[in-house]
């Protein structure tokens, strides 16, 4: 493909047209579904990727057009790979763009799409780009090994269990590190080879031997799943309130050591490293291993120096680390003293004269013997260089002149001392020397290159900040009933306010509902709260509570001390109630009905106008929004009036300017709408839903599948407290909402009684 010419979209508050077509052109791709949603991409990767990422993407995205699968790779990279660089960097795009080569000139050019639509969920899981690498070579292993060899015929029939095992990928390693899952999977390939179906049972976990593997596999402490913990842990005990972010790096490579914790302090991409998982070691829990490990990086990034390292020898650098290393532990302990017992129990005891010099190396040995013997007062050695050193360093921390500068010097000292020729050997004893929850201390040396002088010369010219109009897509899973699971980040949903038109429209139409509305404000009077309640044992209050207060009395008289609450107060036995009302704008709402002159919008525009004003004279917080989708891809979650707007001229003009269009994908808009209603702090909290039609979509032909969905949906807002209640206008409804809302859904077979029927519905559900 041959290069295009490098651009960079402006940070300015809206794509200019002209950069806009540079992004259309560079992409050269002519599928509607993708041209509807590209200026929402852009937008979204504008603020994640670099302008040399963000190039790359789009002709990476071009690469995949030009294939012949049409637009469902394209989207799915579009849509996800910024999240996933945002994740684990923009490097692995290369990798990414290789395995999807080789799953087109494969059979398997069907798994391109499950792939990138998982890559997300499966990027947030892992947290670093090393784990990501072995994890695509993990799925490159799989789809080689079960398309090369099924029913020995060489790359003729596609992988039976490789789409399963993409889309089950996020579940699995919420459950496995990256290596467990490598293990895992070979061991379904080793067993149901040639066994196409039972292949993607095992990948599914519906075999036991699958669950038991999987179970098998499980161990330690993954990194993903007490990250919030760690975050918490350097806020509350670190005073860090804007923490470096945390990375995982893969462990568990056979025959290979796992590499040691590190920071990138004083870089750009400021992180902390840390295994992606821990396992329990000398009684200490894999949670503890990495609040030690953290503590240890804090003190490290508050306390050391860097170090110029180009005059010093390995056996120098070595020394000076291990002194710079105690140094941090012993000002940890000073801070919180409860850490002796971790840090004794996870730094290793080695023995003294447990490695021969005449044969090996022992240098990592005599290094770990001084650094238990810095920690340890009873560690019990008797050599003399080691002893005089560990005296010098606890003389400088007595007198407070422990600092980075400090330990380097005593280092040389003792390296110096120390050194033997032996230390040159090939063969290096290890055996105790690791100690697990320290770093590797890369951000303790700094280099001077040849062309580092140039640096500082720098341009320092501060860049732009860029602004992202509009909101970045929402990604929710869907359900799959066939597979009994979630399709991970499976849908984009697009949140925007809704233009405004005419508010004068929505007063006229409440003027045509007067009656009505007169009828109805007998019912919103009852409803309103009347109680008074006394609230007794108040110190402040706006009566006496002559009760209390002869009680008072009498314990004065008596000696006693007396209550000083002898006061009470009252407050109104109010309603507590949020709502908010979701309207289906799909393409059908624009159909007439028949003897009214109207079309369904009308009508329903009519019904909403008069139950907010309803709503409004009770005084219940409430918002309206709709919804309509055209594919996964894009579902458009408008917001009509929000929790805390008034119902005044602006959401009218909103709702007086609803327009209906495409279709009808209702998990995704339930589950968002669930976001808003759960921030609410109301007793009960309810969701009505208005729809003329049962949930689908053009991409979707099963129609039973996006019902499953939204039936899912609606049991996750009851586990969240939320009732959701179905107003539906489609007289053939009774075939499938109560499948989806249960008894909970009225079917309104004369539209044109919508604005009463909805009205007093609500009354009914909230009296």
């Amino acid at each position: 493909m041959a290069a295009a010419s490098s651009l960079s979209l402006s940070p300015e508050r809206a794509l200019a047209p002209a950069q806009l077509e540079a992004c259309r052109a560079r992409l050269d791709c002519g599928f509607a579904a993708v041209q509807a949603v590209l200026l929402d991409c852009l937008r979204e990767a504008e603020s994640l990727l670099s302008p040399p990422g963000l190039n790359a993407w789009l002709d990476c995205a071009r690469t995949l057009g030009k294939m012949g699968r049409g637009p469902e790779p394209v989207l799915a990279l579009l849509q996800a790979w910024p999240q996933v660089a945002h994740s684990v960097g923009e490097d692995l795009l290369d990798e990414v763009a290789g395995l999807l080569q080789l799953m087109q000139k494969s059979p398997n050019s069907g798994a391109m799409a499950p792939l990138l639509q998982t890559l997300p969920a499966v990027a947030r899981r892992l947290q670093g780009p090393d784990p990501l690498r072995r994890y695509l070579r993990t799925v490159q292993e799989v789809m080689r090994r079960s398309t090369v060899s099924l029913h020995g015929h060489h790359a003729t029939f596609a992988s039976p269990g490789l789409p399963v095992l993409l889309v089950q990928a996020p579940r699995l390693l919420g459950l496995l590190n990256v290596t467990g899952l490598a293990r895992w999977a070979d061991y379904g390939l080793r067993h149901y080879l040639h066994h196409p179906e039972r292949q993607r049972e095992y990948f599914a976990v519906q075999l036991p031997d699958s669950r038991a593997v999987l179970q098998r596999e499980r161990h330690g402490t993954l990194l993903a799943d007490v990250e919030r913990q760690l975050e918490l842990t350097l806020r509350g005990l670190w005073q860090d309130q804007n923490p470096a972010p945390l990375r995982a790096y893969a462990t568990g490579f056979d025959g290979l050591p796992a590499p040691a914790p590190w920071s990138t302090h004083h870089t750009p991409h400021d992180s902390l490293c840390l295994p992606d998982v821990y396992d329990d070691l000398n009684g200490i829990s894999g949670l503890n291993r990495y609040r030690l490990a953290l503590a240890h990086l804090a003190g490290h990034r508050r306390w050391s120096q860097p170090l110029l390292a180009d005059n010093l020898s390995p056996l120098q650098r070595l020394t000076i680390e291990c002194l710079e290393d105690a140094r941090i532990d012993h000002l940890l302990l000073r801070r919180y003293p409860g850490l002796r017992p971790l840090l004794l129990a996870l730094h290793p005891t080695p023995v003294e004269g447990a490695c021969d010099p005449t044969v090996t190396s022992c240098l990592r040995h005599r290094l770990a013997l001084l650094s238990r013997a810095l920690l340890d007062p009873a560690h019990g050695y008797r050599d003399a260089a080691l002893n005089e050193c560990a005296a010098a360093f606890h003389a400088l921390l007595a007198r407070d002149e422990s600092s980075t500068q400090a330990m380097q010097a005593l280092a040389l000292q003792h390296a110096t001392r120390t050194r033997r020729q032996s230390d040159q050997l090939a063969r290096v004893f290890f055996d105790n020397t690791v100690v697990s929850y320290r770093d590797d201390n890369r951000h303790l040396w700094r280099f001077i290159e040849a062309g580092d002088e140039e640096d500082s010369f720098a341009d320092e010219r501060p860049a732009a900040e860029p602004e992202t109009p509009g909101l970045p897509p929402r990604h929710y899973p869907e359900w799959d009933a066939a597979s009994q699971s979630y399709r991970p980040d499976w849908v984009s949903l697009y949140e925007s306010l809704h233009p405004r038109g005419d508010a004068a429209f929505i007063d006229a139409l409440l003027a045509q509902h007067a009656a009505l509305a007169r009828q109805l404000q007998q019912l919103l009077d009852r409803l309103k709260p009347q109680h008074r309640v006394r609230i007794r044992h108040q110190e402040d209050g706006s009566e006496l509570d002559l009760d209390q207060a002869i009680r008072s009395v009498i314990d004065w008289r008596a000696g006693c001390t007396p209550d000083t609450r002898i006061l009470m107060s009252h407050r109104t036995d109010g309603r507590s109630i949020a709502v908010l009302v979701l309207l289906d704008l799909s393409q059908s709402l624009n159909d007439a009905v028949p003897g009214t002159g109207q079309t369904r919008l009308a009508l329903s525009q009519q019904a909403v106008a008069l139950l907010a004003w309803a709503m409004d004279r009770l005084g219940d917080p409430f918002a309206l929004a709709g919804f309509h989708s055209n594919t996964r891809h894009d579902v458009r979650f408008m917001h009509l009036k929000g929790f805390g707007e008034r119902w005044d001229e602006t959401p009218k003009a909103r709702l007086a300017a609803l327009q209906a269009q495409y279709s009808t994908r209702m998990g995704a808009a339930l589950r968002h709408a669930a976001r808003s209603l759960s921030a609410q702090t109301a007793d009960k909290k309810l969701l009505l839903v208005l729809t003329d039609g049962r949930p689908s979509d053009v991409d979707t032909p099963n129609e039973q599948t996006l019902v499953a969905d939204t039936r899912q949906a609606v049991q996750e807002l009851a586990q969240l407290g939320i009732h959701s209640h179905c107003i539906s206008l489609d007289p053939q409804a009774d075939a499938y909402v109560h499948d989806i809302f249960g008894q909970h859904a009225t079917v309104v077979d004369r539209v044109e009684q919508l604005p009463e029927r909805l009205t007093r519905l609500f009354v009914s559900l909230t009296r």
